[in-house]
């Protein structure tokens, strides 16, 4: 599979690179990042060509939007594609700060507090505040962040979010918007209610998890909305030695995802192909998916990321994975 080819968002015109570099890692996801590994991690992603990045306010409080704003310092603005997220403010913290699971999940947090606001107002300065700390004019990729965590504000999210994110796109501010979401259903009532041009799924269709595949990427085929991949390596356990600890959905990954992700390990090592080169290559696959988009903390991980989506595998792989029901019947596979 070729990390380089570009594939299409929605119906806009606005192409990515089928592999990508997700930015959560970046702001210090599980493990604390200096500001000089990531920079020149994401350096080393446009060295090696790829030209899709993925943010949100989120990774780090910040961190992981400066960190790549300052690597994206003297690069030519429209030789890659950025996204970023809305639905959180950072404000400064008076006081003691209210943990969060981003207490938990991020390290070395800086002194910010999110504030969920998905007004006019709240979208449009966390737009700011986000270019800000990436020193750009404008971003090209704009996704309403973890809608799951306020269903209750539903209403407000579609009814004042969303169209303020499609009049910034008619004014062509930004080229695409969407959703980022942490379950696949999620993604129903946006596609019904609004014209969104793609969704950032991360985790929900892996080799490890295909909840996606049934309604949602058949969905979104069918509407022309792209899908890109957060989360491929499913919070870390295909990407790990599948020891205890693990991290599977941002916890430690229970008995039952080990044994399984064991299972497919042994399948891929009778192939001699390694794990994360099939977890990565899975998912692009799909007709619906147009990115997957690693994280990576060093310029090695990046490189490393690149050689997995080149590594050939052989058709009979997917054939046994299939056939040892690791992976669903109907799943596309690589050709």
């Amino acid at each position: 599979m070729k990390p380089l080819e570009t594939r299409q968002i929605g119906k806009t015109g606005l192409k990515v690179t089928v592999l990508g570099l997700g930015g959560a890692a970046l702001g210090g996801l599980y493990a604390d990042v200096p500001a000089k590994a990531a920079s020149d991690s994401v350096r080393r992603a446009l060295d090696l060509g790829i030209r899709y990045i993925d943010t949100a306010p989120q990774y780090g409080y910040g961190k992981s939007e400066m960190f790549i704003g300052e690597a994206l310092r003297g690069v030519k603005r429209d030789s890659f594609v950025i996204s970023t997220k809305v639905g959180r403010v950072l404000e400064p913290v008076r006081g003691k700060r209210t943990r969060t699971y981003a207490d938990d999940t991020f390290k070395n947090l800086p002194p910010f507090q999110p504030r969920f606001d998905d007004t006019r107002k709240g979208v449009l300065k966390s737009l700011d505040d986000s270019l800000k700390r990436l020193k750009l004019d404008r971003a090209d990729i704009v996704l309403i962040h973890d809608p799951n965590e306020r269903w209750h504000q539903y209403d407000r999210i579609i009814g004042e979010a969303y169209p303020t994110l499609a009049e910034l796109r008619s004014q062509s501010k930004v080229k695409a918007i969407g959703c980022g979401l942490n379950h696949a259903g999620d993604a129903e009532p946006f596609i019904r209610d609004g014209e969104f041009d793609c969704f950032l799924i991360a985790g929900r269709y892996t080799l490890l998890e295909h909840s996606a595949l049934w309604d949602v990427l058949p969905l979104c085929q069918k509407k022309g909305i792209s899908v890109i991949l957060g989360g491929p390596y499913n919070s870390g356990v295909l990407a790990s030695d599948l020891s205890e600890g693990a991290k599977f959905h941002y916890l430690n990954a229970p008995y039952h995802v080990l044994a399984k992700a064991q299972r497919i390990k042994a399948v891929c090592d009778r192939y001699r192909v390694p794990l994360k080169a099939a977890a990565l290559q899975f998912g692009l696959a799909h007709p619906a998916v147009a990115a997957t988009i690693p994280g990576a903390r060093t310029p090695d991980e990046v490189e490393d990321n690149v050689r997995m989506v080149q590594h050939p595998i052989p058709r009979d792989l997917w054939a046994e994975l299939k056939h040892e029901d690791l992976i669903p019947e109907q799943a596309p596979t690589p050709k």
